[in-house]
């Protein structure tokens, strides 16, 4: 388990029943804005895919996938970690054209988080994916997309304060854009995590860029597969939340990678195994559209707009015994 903030006097202005109806407040409107920011269209997601078909989410590589098997066919199948691949896949399924785009809601199952404030071994978020142009794939149209993306979080936040009049914070709506290597020369004394806190205290909403590949440090910022973001064209969105005093991170996203970024980012991971599979030869072969998309947390965004304290305050989960004593202690309702 990892260090718990708690901050003595916090409780929150919302009762529990009260915070269920934002919950849903909070989901209803952000996805509104988010559809109507982006153009999307929503459809429908597995909750689970087959094992070994290659379209579930590495993450990191070493995070073990909840796994069953089916009393009718004998099959085996894989709780999905994110959709970062079927999304992709869906809009060749479904003939989605340039311009336009799917969201889904993802649930997952995250067995080897370490739980926090923000981390549960339950995942929730908004999926999105959208077909763009080779024209497309510039870093001015995924900051054009970023900031879409905070003017939906902004405009969610003023209708929930204006619903629920206690909660009282504004977010940042001017988005500040920096690499993930200009942020490690501008601290090369920190961690990465200690970059992203200390950049989101002075700017209240940035987008960290070109996450995944090695830092002239030798270190990465963060951990990202090779095979649907493109390295040069990605990003993490955070907000900095004054509830917790430290900076959250609602969104991973970018642009995914094409054949050439594809081949050159598998061949740094040792991954070229993975070209056998059917994503990766419709990425190879150009059958698969070129793409943009994310994922951004039911959870975390409801935590921030709710300004609450712990995410187990916006989501029903298991945690351990000494999380549920703390937080007892310190006026936070778990779900």
């Amino acid at each position: 388990m990892k260090q718990l903030v708690m901050v003595e006097g916090y409780h929150s202005t919302l009762s529990l029943r009260d915070t269920q109806k934002a919950i849903k407040y909070v989901k209803d409107t952000f996805q509104h804005e988010l559809k109507k920011a982006l153009g999307l269209e929503r459809i429908s997601a597995p909750l689970f895919v087959e094992k070994g078909c290659g379209i579930n989410d590495d993450l990191n590589g070493h995070e073990r996938k909840v796994e069953f098997d089916l009393k009718e066919s004998g099959q085996e199948a894989e709780v999905v970690q994110s959709l970062a691949k079927w999304k992709r896949m869906a809009l060749h399924t479904y003939g989605f054209g340039v311009g336009e785009g799917l969201y889904t809601d993802m649930s997952a199952i995250r067995r080897d988080d370490d739980m926090d404030n923000l981390h549960s071994i339950y995942v929730d978020q908004w999926d999105w994916e959208k077909v763009i142009s080779k024209e497309d794939r510039t870093l001015d149209y995924l900051k054009d997309t970023v900031r879409k993306i905070v003017a939906a979080v902004v405009a969610a936040k003023n209708k929930v304060k204006s619903e629920y009049p206690s909660l009282t914070r504004d977010i940042n709506p001017e988005c500040f854009f920096i690499t993930s290597q200009e942020l490690c020369d501008m601290y090369p004394d920190k961690t990465s995590k200690e970059r992203e806190h200390l950049i989101t205290k002075e700017h209240g909403t940035v987008f960290i860029m070109q996450i995944g590949g090695v830092l002239a440090n030798g270190e990465a910022h963060d951990g990202r597969a090779p095979d649907y973001d493109d390295w040069s064209l990605n990003g993490d969105l955070l907000f900095w939340d004054d509830t917790l005093n430290r900076s959250i991170e609602i969104s991973s996203m970018g642009i995914r990678v094409d054949a050439e970024a594809l081949a050159r980012q598998l061949k740094i991971r040792g991954a070229e195994d993975r070209m056998k599979y059917e994503y990766h030869q419709g990425i190879a072969s150009g059958k698969l559209p070129l793409t943009i998309g994310g994922g951004i947390g039911q959870s975390r965004l409801c935590l921030l707009l709710l300004e609450k304290m712990h995410i187990g305050e916006v989501q029903s989960s298991i945690w351990p015994e000494e999380t549920r004593k703390l937080c007892a202690q310190h006026g936070i309702n778990l779900l």
